[in-house]
């Protein structure tokens, strides 16, 4: 099993609690990277956001930068807002980071938990999931096709144009983010792509039928069930024990999920909920190397196996010195026991 690291770039913390400057951040989110890749994990994805709070706005820039100073850790967009962007330019700064990278890019695309980016950039929340078809169409077909011919809706047409630069990859890999909208996993089996489901909250093992959804329609539409990979994308934090990884998480994710949850109308976070959260069947993969291990074989169990397991642990109140330890403890303590 694949495991890596997603971040939203969260604006940092210093070990005195003060809210570090923009630059730190971005030095310290690289230096992490490069600790990911140092501890022998797989993967290391930024998401996009267009708030405040977060520095991941322009996430193939930020991948580029850490493609320089790394050498074997895959890197990924974890997601990327496909709706409210040109597939062309998508498709170009990707494959200029596969180049840069020598052919260690990919991309995840999806339509993104937040809507501040269709405002932004001028587009209509009530097309949100035909405009994320159309430019995934020709997204692909931009992949698929050096010189491309295609029409829609909500971009002028191309007509015999060719598409620079090509990728080191052939196919390059595109994966599709889900949350838990039925329609999101047909349509990623139908296309035999592979799958990232998020799973940020409730019971991991409720999202089974979900992805059954996907396998079976893949299968029926002729993919090999090697293609049809599942990643799970989880909030977790792992600490040298349990008691640690709680006392140091819990407060920042609290303060997170507390004012996300003033935005969408969800009730402030408890102790309670989180304890229940990070218990057995919860979402959240939080503790020791050892717990947050078994629990992850648990969660592959439940969903019919994942080839993929990726944590997003960067939040409000975590310093850089604490994020750089439970890298190091999923890399070299964590990883090999599902591996082994």
């Amino acid at each position: 099993m694949e495991v890596g690291i997603d971040s939203f770039a969260s604006v940092g913390t210093s070990e005195n609690g003060e809210t570090a400057d923009a630059t730190q951040s971005v030095a310290e989110l690289l230096e992490r990277i490069e600790q990911a890749d140092r501890s022998g994990l797989d993967i290391f994805g930024i998401g996009e956001h267009h708030r405040h709070e977060f520095l991941d706005s322009a996430n193939a820039v930020i991948l580029a930068a850490a493609a320089a100073r790394t050498e074997r850790i895959r890197l990924t967009s974890a997601v990327t807002v496909l709706s409210a962007a040109d597939p062309v330019r998508v498709f170009q700064q990707f494959a200029t980071l596969d180049l840069i990278s020598k052919g260690r890019a990919e991309m995840v695309v999806g339509r993104g938990s937040f809507t501040e980016a269709f405002p932004l950039f001028g587009f209509s929340l009530g097309d949100y999931d035909e405009i994320f078809a159309e430019k995934l169409e020709l997204l692909l077909k931009i992949r698929d096709n050096e010189t491309v011919n295609w029409s829609g809706k909500f971009r002028p047409a191309l007509e015999n144009q060719a598409i620079y630069p090509r990728p080191l990859q052939k196919p390059f890999p595109i994966w599709i983010g889900v949350g838990g909208t039925p329609q999101s996993f047909l349509r990623a089996g139908m296309l035999g792509l592979p799958l990232v489901v998020a799973i940020i909250g409730g019971e991991t093992h409720r999202f089974r039928s979900l992805v059954d959804l996907y396998r079976d329609a893949g299968a029926r539409a002729g993919h090999a069930p090697e293609a049809l990979k599942v990643s799970l994308h989880s909030i977790g934090y792992v600490a040298d024990t349990t008691e640690q990884a709680v006392e140091e998480f819990f407060p920042g994710y609290a303060e997170t999920f507390t004012k996300i949850g003033r935005e969408r109308g969800w009730p402030p976070v408890t102790r309670a909920a989180f304890d229940a959260q990070r218990g057995a069947t919860g979402a959240l993969l939080v503790g020791s190397p050892e717990e947050v291990a078994e629990k992850i074989r648990r969660h592959s169990e439940s969903l019919g196996g994942i080839s993929r397991v990726t944590f997003q642990m960067d939040n409000a109140q975590m310093n850089h010195a604490q994020l750089m330890r439970s890298i190091e403890l999923i890399g070299k303590r964590m990883s090999p026991l599902l591996n082994d």
